[in-house]
């Protein structure tokens, strides 16, 4: 048998490496992994862009409350020159809430700020124009990571919220590193620096990351949110390792003791 040389050894191991960075990047979850991060990323420059605009438009209309982004900047777009012309039954259209459409148009007549100029009103509605487009696009995006997560993590999406579940995968690198990770962990993922926070002075140890996220942690106090977001990352723990190794749907069984549990902790 033929020795290999050098160069000839060096080639055949960069073909290999090649194949396995090909192969690795081959599978759906990457895809899904740079959409939802993506997302979070929109998530927050839309938080940022939307502090800004509220703020100086609160100088014209101080009693707007719009608790939804999107319909705040499309106000801006369609009556943000001028507050009063806007009708009842335009408003309730463009935010879907006829009742509160006429607190708001109430809230205009006597509204203390003053109208912008048309100069200042078109930088107002070019931040407007940024935040609608990135609810689009933050829209799209839902979409795809819903469908995508909902068909690489059957049983995780079952129990959860499918950007919940992909969030944890982002965390976690991958399905199968996922499903090897112990509930704990799945647990924590997200609170790494409040973890390493922990254990380099001493502070109180976290109870969750991401899990933070569902209603039902966020909801139950700090004393119980510790307890429930165990209760999930044991069940999301079996449900990872279904969904990446044995392909099988077991997320009615998982789903009903998960509720038996939490059940019993109320």
């Amino acid at each position: 048998m033929k020795k290999e040389s050098l160069e000839e050894k060096r080639k055949r191991l960069l073909a290999k490496a090649k194949e396995s960075i090909g192969t690795a990047y081959a599978g759906e979850e990457h895809s899904i992994i740079e959409a939802i991060n993506t997302y979070l990323q929109l998530e927050k420059i839309e938080n940022l862009v939307f502090e800004r605009l509220e703020e100086w438009y609160s100088i014209y209309f101080p009693e707007l409350k719009l608790n939804n982004h999107e319909s705040y900047a499309k106000f801006v777009k369609q009556f943000g020159l001028n507050k009063k012309e806007a009708s009842e039954e335009a408003l309730a259209n463009l935010i879907n809430d006829k009742a509160k459409a006429a607190e708001i148009i109430n809230a205009a007549k006597k509204s203390i700020g003053r109208e912008p100029s048309e100069e200042e009103y078109a930088s107002i509605a070019a931040l407007a124009d940024i935040i609608i487009t990135l609810s689009n696009l933050k829209r799209g995006l839902g979409t795809f990571i819903d469908n995508k997560a909902k068909s690489l993590m059957p049983n995780i999406t079952y129990l959860i919220d499918p950007k919940i579940a992909a969030e944890l995968l982002s965390k976690a690198g991958s399905l199968n590193k996922l499903a090897v990770m112990p509930a704990s962990t799945i647990q924590l993922l997200g609170a790494e620096k409040a973890l390493f926070k922990h254990m380099k002075y001493g502070s109180k140890p976290p109870k969750y990351g991401i899990l933070y996220k569902l209603p039902e942690v966020s909801s139950a106090g700090k004393k119980r949110g510790g307890k429930v977001a165990r209760v999930y990352a044991t069940k999301i723990s079996i449900a990872a390792k279904a969904d990446a190794f044995s392909k099988r749907f077991i997320a009615d069984a998982l789903k009903k003791s998960l509720n038996e549990a939490l059940y019993k902790r109320n």
